[in-house]
């Protein structure tokens, strides 16, 4: 009618037949799509309907053979070329960002250990009991520390210490504040008459927490790793030319209830603080301790979704960017103010100033 005739088909793979005598090329729109095509009369056909899929010119679909997972077809689909094998390392820029970025909050946390090492006996840091802000700078420390666990090429024991690190020092640090919390509390009621409150402070059975807190986290990643502990596992759907090696968690219930447990020591810490926010300015870091908590929770509650809708290195990036935000949210709302205090305002930082707000 016009000399070259176009017709536009849309074909659906698993019910495609095409006459012999209208063999024709097919052209794709994109990649892995099932339904395409425009087609030129009078031209040899080729049918593309698969990315994994390796066909030779002039063939039917049915002859086309699909290559393996770790390969792809190369552009003029006559050869599988082997995917390249990927992971979030060091030389990579997200992961290069994610690992200067834990540095430089390692060196933060060691610069404010350091100031309160070196002010140990001013009244600001005696006040918030200087030995459990050693411990929980230290657990914070070792919260950045971990996160180098999750860049690089994974191995069996990466794996393993990536998730059983993550969970032992985060537990760590929340027994810590909520041990922190409970001295709020102690050092105002011991002000009070009557001896068992001044027994119990005296005894420091506050500091039973810790332990208990990371007992019972220890148990729970020892039944995960008992029943189903974390290994060496490839991707090759979420990028086409790639295997991206990770580490499978291996029990999804393990890794969640470990979540969930951190998450209920938060919670009880961001309410206890919470409701005594109001005591007298001395012993009020309950503030502090509240606000940290809540910056903990709202990365940990955004975590959820996020990581249940990436997939491949992205993973891995949203896990570590959640360690470090969460670290460095315990570090700022819970230390900051109080280098501020020891380094910028000295005269705040006296004993006579503290009574005098009690």
């Amino acid at each position: 009618m016009f000399g070259v005739q176009v017709l536009l088909l849309v074909m659906n793979t698993e019910h495609m037949q095409v006459p012999k005598g209208l063999q024709t090329k097919v052209t794709t729109v994109g990649v892995n799509q099932k339904k395409v095509g425009l087609q030129l009369i009078g031209l040899p056909k080729t049918v593309y309907t698969d990315s994994s899929l390796l066909c030779h010119i002039g063939s039917d679909q049915q002859e086309c053979i699909p290559c393996l997972s770790q390969d792809y077809p190369n552009p003029e689909r006559n050869q599988c070329v082997p995917k390249a094998v990927t992971f979030l390392s060091f030389e990579d820029p997200l992961g290069m960002a994610l690992a200067c970025t834990a540095l430089c909050l390692s060196v933060s946390t060691f610069i404010v250990l350091g100031i309160f090492l070196k002010h140990r006996e001013s009244a600001i840091v005696k006040a918030n009991n200087k030995t459990l802000s050693y411990i929980l700078l230290i657990s914070i420390l070792l919260c950045f520390f971990c996160s180098f666990f999750f860049i690089g090429r994974p191995n069996t024991i990466s794996c393993i210490l990536q998730q059983i690190t993550f969970a032992l020092v985060f537990t760590l640090a929340i027994s810590t504040v909520l041990a922190k919390t409970i001295t709020v509390i102690l050092a105002f009621r011991v002000m009070k008459p009557g001896r068992t409150m001044r027994r119990i402070f005296l005894l420091g059975i506050y500091k039973a927490v810790i332990p208990v807190c990371v007992l019972i986290q220890l148990i729970l990643s020892g039944v995960w790793l008992g029943t189903s502990p974390p290994y060496i596992d490839t991707d090759v759907h979420s990028e086409h030319a790639h295997v991206i090696i990770l580490c499978n968690k291996g029990s999804v219930t393990a890794f969640y209830s470990v979540l969930a447990y951190l998450g209920t020591l938060a919670l009880g810490s961001f309410t206890v603080a919470f409701l005594v926010r109001n005591l007298p300015d001395t012993f009020n870091e309950a503030k502090f301790l509240t606000f940290s908590m809540l910056v903990f929770c709202s990365v940990w509650v955004t975590f959820i979704p996020v990581y249940q809708s990436t997939k491949g290195k992205a993973m891995v990036a949203v896990e570590v960017f959640s360690i470090l935000a969460s670290s460095a949210g315990l570090l700022g709302c819970i230390f900051f103010p109080k280098c501020y205090v020891i380094l910028l305002r000295p005269d705040k930082n006296s004993l006579r100033c503290l009574k005098n707000k009690i």
